[in-house]
């Protein structure tokens, strides 16, 4: 993950470098980044949670799982955060919020009738090692300049780009091109890093819970039970939010690599194996 965000920062320098040499209103476009990077950090969670139609549920609405939660917060040190149910029959779940006091972890129906208690605790644990490392705002500052990189091309296409004489350092064109190339970049190297964040997450749930074989239980039930999900509501579940799923949507019909959110299913299974086998004494 270290080696990832040094790379997206290496890319960025080139970036604001081939920004700033070209004069094209460098303050402006941050100052408007900044803006919509502040709108995204702020809001992102509520957003996120209506785009699923999930709402909040009370300790007195669902008390097992409050219950559940509250133990692994402990076990975890993490202070309690809101809890949240999609009525979906896609078995998923999903944890947003800037910051540990200000999280919310989200499940959906399709997952509660699908796993038994033992696996829900690996889930919710995945969930809120996610909250415990601040993988949202994470991601969210790694995709900064990303943004940036998208807006200039987005204006670039939109506007042409322009007319500027040869002394007046690079064209727009050229900034255009290197925006280009910057954001294909970034999407690969921001993608690799949601694949890291999602290991680092199940070895998170494996030592909250003790029992990575629960979590392996899990995934290989959501995985199954996904395909029986009509494609049109995977489609509609297949947005930004995908990313920061336990499980894609879109799994089976994902390319596998570079363009994947998260690791092939076979290679979490043989990582949560491998701390199974640590935990036991065996390895």
């Amino acid at each position: 993950m270290l080696l990832t965000m040094f790379l997206l920062g290496l890319v960025y320098v080139v970036l604001i470098a081939v920004l700033i040499a070209a004069g094209v209103g460098v303050i402006a476009v941050a100052l408007l980044a900044g803006v919509l990077f502040l709108a995204q950090y702020f809001t992102a969670d509520r957003i996120a949670l209506r785009s699923m139609g999930a709402h909040e549920v009370s300790a007195e609405e669902a008390p097992q799982l409050h219950a559940a939660v509250e133990r692994l917060c402990i076990q975890a040190d993490l202070p309690m955060p809101l809890i949240a149910i999609a009525r979906t029959a896609m078995p998923n779940a999903f944890a947003v919020g800037r910051s540990p006091s200000a999280a919310t972890v989200c499940v959906t129906t399709g997952l509660l009738g699908l796993l038994n208690q033992a696996e829900l605790d690996g889930v919710l644990a995945h969930e809120l090692t996610h909250v415990r490392n601040r993988d949202v705002l994470l991601m969210t500052i790694a995709s900064f300049f990303a943004s940036i990189a998208s807006f200039i091309v987005q204006i670039g296409l939109f506007f042409g780009f322009g007319n500027d004489n040869e002394d007046s350092g690079p064209s727009f064109a050229v900034v255009v091109i290197v925006s280009g190339l910057v954001y294909v970049v970034s999407f690969v190297l921001l993608h690799t890093l949601s694949r890291y964040r999602e290991f680092a997450a199940d070895r998170g749930s494996a030592i909250i819970t003790g029992r990575p074989s629960a979590l392996s239980s899990a995934l290989q039930k959501i995985s199954a039970d996904m395909r029986q999900i009509p494609q049109r509501d995977l489609r509609s579940a297949s947005g930004e939010l995908a990313a920061f799923y336990i499980f894609p949507p879109k799994a089976t019909q994902t390319v596998a690599g570079l363009f994947a959110t998260h690791p092939p299913l076979e290679a979490r299974l043989e990582a949560l194996a491998r701390l199974e086998s640590q935990l036991q004494g065996t390895a």
